[in-house]
């Protein structure tokens, strides 16, 4: 597939183009443009060009725009979560899941821009008003990472177009086809040319160039923590506005009056939905030393029953992206193994039959961790999770803070207070007590620490995609 530039698609200059891959079979199945600096230089003139008429247009005219792209979502979500299935390797369900939600956001968006005001100060001065206003940032660049292309693209999508920015998406190379179908939608609900345009190719080709560019008035990021501080450098050299939106290792603490029906369930969908290749999965269990063998039986009960295989398939959970996101996952249980651990279930790459092509590692539970393994420290975005033992809720609270992240963070406990407590103390931008849902659209989702910089969802997300100015009126 080309490029989508100016509402139409578009040959890279580069002339060159890469292989997309599924991660079933190992096998290319499409073609993505590896696009260079030149590639660059187009689309962000054609996004600034855009934006000039673009941000005239009233909110309401927007906001039909955005029904309209949201709709045309859901109508092809079979068709596109198809190709996110292929080249993802999820299971096809969540993926066309992924689809519907990520128009549900789109209309979300479209509603809140509607409610955004400004504001006049009853200052009472004969003749003088002061007028706070809010002006569209400019032209957005949206990098997005490989495990969820379409919720995290809406997450900025939908809240830059409403109050009139114009964006540039940069999807993964993982899974760059699916964000170039959305795209394409989004002119057939009616959008002006240049308003969404997608650009594909290698990061170390085309991100800097992306990223300083005198378009580029924003950089909407969610990825890795490490290429997030690269970003986040660059930004600041040329005073760039930025939202992060980087790596997790979210604790779940289980005390000792915890509902475990409930818990434990949650705990194991969360750890292992999309095979752990998301940033707010449980990645850490805390449970409380009276329950402790209880709940990690329970963890390995009800992890076994779920299913690895094909995204076409029955599965609950499919290969990994790719060797390099695998072997974190096999070098943590590995870690944790020498170090003392436990290996409950899992913790071996499956090879045989029909897993012989991908990058399959089983969702793996792993038992008498503590603080010296990798899995406790450091980021597995893969199908592994650590338990530990703790002896006072002082100490599991301490325990769960013990980390350079804070994105998202899980309590179970039978006494409401003391959960409400713990939530108030862990370092996280996002607490579930007693259950663990979906983020919903209309509250702040991101992270504190190295976890990222900035929130998106809800009227605050939609505000960091503009300027406040203040106009001084005499008259």
């Amino acid at each position: 597939m080309e490029n989508f530039i100016n509402g139409k698609w578009t040959a890279p200059l580069s002339g060159e183009y890469a292989d997309v891959i599924n991660p079933v079979t190992g096998a290319a199945f499409e073609t993505m443009a590896r696009s260079n600096t030149q590639d660059v230089e187009v689309v962000m003139e054609a996004a600034q060009k855009a934006f000039k008429s673009w941000k005239k247009v009233p909110t309401a005219e927007r906001a039909k725009l955005q029904h309209k792209a949201a709709q045309l979502m859901r109508d092809n979500s079979e068709a596109i979560g198809k190709t996110l299935a292929t080249e993802l390797g999820r299971p096809l369900a969540a993926c066309i899941r992924e689809i519907n939600r990520g128009a549900d956001l789109t209309d979300y968006y479209a509603e809140e821009g509607l409610r955004l005001k400004g504001e006049i100060p009853m200052h009472n001065i004969k003749g003088e008003k002061a007028m706070i206003v809010r002006d569209p940032i400019g032209v957005v660049l949206s990098i997005t990472s490989f495990n969820y292309p379409i919720a995290l693209l809406t997450m900025k999508l939908g809240a830059a177009l409403i109050v009139g920015c114009t964006i540039v998406a940069k999807p993964s190379d993982d899974t760059p086809l699916s964000t170039l179908m959305i795209a394409e939608l989004f002119t057939q609900a009616g959008y002006p040319e240049g308003v969404f345009n997608v650009i594909t190719g290698r990061g170390r080709d085309i991100g800097d160039a992306l990223v300083t560019h005198p378009y580029t008035a924003k950089i909407a990021f969610t990825g890795g923590t490490s290429t997030g501080k690269h970003i986040g450098m660059l930004a600041a050299q040329h005073n760039k506005r930025i939202t992060l939106e980087l790596g997790g290792q979210s604790p779940v603490i289980v005390c000792e009056d915890a509902d475990l029906e409930v818990a434990i369930p949650a705990i194991v969908k969360h750890t292992f939905a999309n095979s752990g290749q998301f940033c707010y999965r449980v990645s850490r269990v805390y449970a409380h030393a009276s329950i402790y063998n209880e709940v990690v039986e329970r963890l390995t009960q009800h992890t076994a029953q779920l299913k690895v295989g094909d995204p076409f398939s029955d599965s609950d959970m499919g290969p990994m992206i790719n060797q390099k996101i695998y072997q974190t996952s096999e070098d943590q249980t590995a870690d944790a193994k020498t170090k003392g651990a436990n290996i409950k279930i899992g913790g071996e790459r499956l090879t045989d039959g029909d897993y012989a092509k991908g990058w399959f590692f089983p969702p793996t539970i792993i038992a008498d961790a503590n603080h010296n393994m990798e899995v406790m420290k450091n980021e597995t975005f893969g199908p592994v999770a650590g338990v530990m033992a703790f002896e006072t809720i002082d100490e599991a609270i301490e325990l769960a803070n013990d980390s350079e992240y804070g994105l998202a963070a899980y309590v179970f406990a039978g006494e409401l207070g003391q959960g409400l407590r713990i939530a108030e103390e862990l370092e996280a931008g996002s607490v579930w007590i007693n259950n663990i849902q979906r983020s919903y659209h209309d509250v702040p989702f991101g992270g504190v620490k190295q976890s990222g910089i900035g929130r998106e969802k809800g009227r605050y997300g939609i505000e960091s995609f503009t300027e406040l100015k203040t106009i001084y009126f005499s008259y």
